[in-house]
Order: structure tokens, then sequence, then C-alpha cells
């Protein structure tokens, strides 16, 4: 696929769209009107990309720490027949405090094939919710990793915005 060439006005707007997006019930026409354009523009600009492989998803990034929930774990689910564990991962991905829930193939050293974030607002949130998901699923094999800190949480950045 040839690389696209943006025009400067396209160059703002994915600078714009790339950053923390206005804090607005009109988040594009927002940049728009920052960009000297309609909001459809942007919109067509960023769905087009999105259409044509060029982005592969465009979404929101929550700062769980700063929206309250201070204690996250990922859990690492052994998933094995009788259990279908696609089934068991959208049953586990309906959960309020999952926020990311993905299939992965095993390995000899490491027979999980199923994860899940969970966020908490204290220590006790993210094991509260593991039993929930193992009661409601049957996964009962699996292991819990803690977040000790976290290094980086930030967003592909290909155009930066000029002064």
């Amino acid at each position: 696929m040839p690389r696209p060439e943006f025009t400067p006005t396209e160059k703002k707007i994915l600078a714009l769209a790339g950053a923390d997006l206005p804090d607005s019930a009109t988040p594009f026409a927002d940049i728009a009107e920052q960009c000297g354009t309609d909001e459809a523009t942007v919109l067509a600009l960023l769905s087009g990309l999105k259409e044509n492989g060029v982005i592969r998803r465009f979404g929101a990034t929550l700062r769980h720490q700063k929206a309250g929930y201070g204690h996250n774990a990922m859990v690492a689910w052994r998933v094995e027949a009788p259990l279908d564990p696609k089934s068991v991962g959208q049953a586990m991905s309906e959960h309020p405090a999952i926020s990311h829930c993905y299939l992965r193939r095993t390995y000899p050293e490491w027979p999980y094939n199923l994860y899940t974030m969970i966020h908490g607002k204290n220590p006790g949130d993210c094991m509260r919710v593991v039993a929930e998901l193992s009661a409601l699923t049957g996964a009962t094999g699996y292991t819990t990793l803690q977040s000790i800190r976290e290094l980086k949480k930030t967003s592909m950045r290909y155009f930066e915005e000029e002064a």
C-alpha cells in the first residue's frame, strides 16, 4: 500500500485527533474549528483512513487511576474443554470491571489462553471480580498478575501539532 500524502490541514487534524480529544459534546467539530474546516471533513478523513486500513482503530484511553480505579490486575485464565474459550471470553468481557479481554495461544510452559484486565477501586475489588468471573463461567485455572507501577500509557503520535 502506498504511503498516503496529507495536506497541511489533514496533518493538523491528525495531530489533534491523536492527542487528547476536546472535553466537549462535539470533539470533532472542535477539531474542525481549530483546523479551519468542518466536522464532516474531519470525520471523513478519520473514517476513510480506518476503512483503507491506514489506521486500525480509533478509541478512547481511560486513565483509570485518575478515574479512581487505582488497583488493577491482569488475570491469565486456563480455559479448556469442556469449556469453550470464546464463550467464556464473551461472558467475561461483559463484566463492567473488565476493560480488556483477549484469547491467546498457549505454550507448554505457559498454559493460559484467556486474559482479562480488571480495574478496581481498592485492593479487594480485583480478587472479588476474579471470584465472580470464575463462578459465572466455571473457569477455575488462573494466575493473577498484579500491577506494581504503570510505566507508560501513551498513544501513537504521527504528527505533532504546530505551535
